[in-house]
């Protein structure tokens, strides 16, 4: 994962099983990153201040406080480090609960740390953190309704304000924005945003459709610019008139 010049990315693994935080530590660092532990997030502050790490795998049941309600915490500080939430809670609400409190990405115990790797790998990729100092494209920004999306800095702005998003919630924008009036389906979107293929019993996708609905839209219950296609997915219109619409399908919020 390192470059010549350039030190690895740094991982912070939070869990109160030092067992399990110390095989990751030493499978993260022997993949290349550089990997430090906590037991539970009382010396987060500290280590965002002194050593902010590039991501954070983070679990949930934790003593002192858990890991959904620190992930909240993070975001509501407007700390939009990627975070992934391990969870022994397997329930879909309980995946969907993660995702809305900000989560990047989730992971059930027991997993494989191969599969760990290669989500923190794609989040990086996403988050274009893999190599920190590259250049982004220098693609021009996208404008819509009260919003400016700056592909190139990554920062989205709301009537002249900063929005916060999470990594997920930018890679899933981007796609939308760079297809716009292009109906995409739920399997195309997770693809192109998340690298990896729709699953029909994962509601990830309707999740950051749902979040990024409340962050760009005036009335997130009557959206005009993320609309539902029935039947297909979802569609980006940047300024919605009757001749933008892809065809007579499209539906507001309705489920596709």
């Amino acid at each position: 994962m390192s470059t010549a010049g350039r030190p690895s990315p740094h991982l912070l693994v939070i869990d109160d099983d030092a067992r399990l935080a110390g095989l990751l530590a030493q499978y993260l660092g022997d993949a290349g990153f550089r990997v430090t532990t906590l037991p539970d997030t009382r010396a987060l502050a500290r280590v965002l201040e002194h050593d902010p790490p590039h991501l954070i795998v983070l679990d949930w049941m934790m003593p002192h406080e858990d890991g959904l309600a620190a992930c909240r915490r993070l975001r509501e500080s407007g700390d939009m480090t990627p975070i992934i939430m391990l969870t022994a809670k397997s329930e879909e609400e309980a995946r969907i609960e993660g995702l809305d409190g900000g989560a990047d990405d989730y992971l059930g115990k027991p997993f494989n740390p191969r599969e760990l790797l290669a989500r923190i790998q794609a989040l990086l990729r996403r988050a274009a953190l893999a190599a920190p100092g590259a250049p982004l494209p220098a693609d021009a920004p996208i404008a819509f309704g009260e919003c400016v999306l700056d592909l190139a800095t990554r920062t989205l702005t709301r009537g002249g304000e900063t929005v916060d998003l999470t990594t997920a919630e930018f890679a899933m924008l981007r796609v939308l924005a760079t297809h716009p009036n292009e109906p995409l389906s739920r399997d195309r979107l997770s693809m192109l945003a998340r690298g990896k293929p729709y699953d029909v019993f994962d509601r990830s996708v309707d999740v950051q459709i749902a979040r990024l609905r409340k962050l760009i839209e005036a009335d997130p219950a009557r959206p005009r610019h993320i609309q539902t296609v029935w039947g297909r997915g979802y569609v980006f219109v940047p300024s919605p008139t009757p001749s933008s619409l892809p065809d007579p399908a499209v539906r507001g919020t309705d489920t596709a």
